[in-house]
């Protein structure tokens, strides 16, 4: 069986079991996104077994990318709009455009559980948390944290630490629960967003000594 995402452009599905089931699940959690959290939503491809479902060969980021001929679903979307746009990519993974409403601190996963349970016994704000199931965590906070963060980390005097801290602004995606990452398993929730900080996530300075402070702490 084909492993290609096109709906309308005469490709398959990844798999044609309980279709119309899945399909509906997709369809709610993307209008949730949209009209609830206000986010847009990108279809994005999938992978197995190494191979991406765009079909290049040679895909830099097998099922971790937007799908080039999928529209985006804007945020404000109403579920019969995203009922609609979501037939024409039946099998898309849930994609999030960085840099919009929030930027993500990317931190492995030991580090960030121990930091988000620190950061909640400090009462510090803080905003949607994802988990992927290749061992990181995601922490939403306002945009410009990106093009914050070498200046943040200097004020903070973290700036020469060997930190496995990342931050991803515009022009990145995140997959977005519960979508599969690259056929490694889904991608969860360890803090859901929230009417409060889906549109209007922290300020990354709240959150980065705390997180700074516990990956230089922890160790594989």
């Amino acid at each position: 069986m084909g492993f290609t995402i096109g709906g309308s452009r005469g490709t398959r599905e990844i798999r044609p079991g309980s279709r119309r089931r899945g399909r509906t699940t997709e369809c709610t959690v993307v209008a949730e996104y949209t009209g609830l959290w206000g986010w847009a939503v990108v279809p994005g491809a999938r992978a197995a077994s190494g191979r991406c479902s765009c079909g290049a060969p040679d895909c830099t980021s097998p099922g971790a990318h937007p799908l080039d001929f999928a529209a985006e679903v804007p945020a404000g979307a109403t579920l019969d709009e995203v009922t609609k746009a979501w037939a024409e990519v039946p099998g898309a993974s849930l994609l999030l455009p960085v840099g919009r409403t929030f930027d993500i601190l990317d931190v492995a996963a030991p580090a960030g559980r121990r930091a988000l349970l620190r950061l909640e016994r400090m009462g510090l704000p803080l905003g949607p948390v994802s988990a992927t199931p290749d061992g990181r965590c995601q922490f939403f906070v306002a945009t410009g944290a990106a093009a914050e963060l070498p200046e943040l980390l200097y004020r903070m005097g973290w700036d020469d630490a060997d930190l496995d801290l990342y931050c991803l602004g515009a022009g990145d995606h995140i997959i977005a629960p519960p979508s599969d990452q690259a056929g490694l398993g889904p991608v969860s929730w360890l803090r859901p967003p929230s009417l409060d900080t889906a549109t209007a996530p922290p300020e990354a300075r709240l959150l980065l000594g705390t997180l700074a402070y516990v990956c230089h702490r922890t160790f594989p």
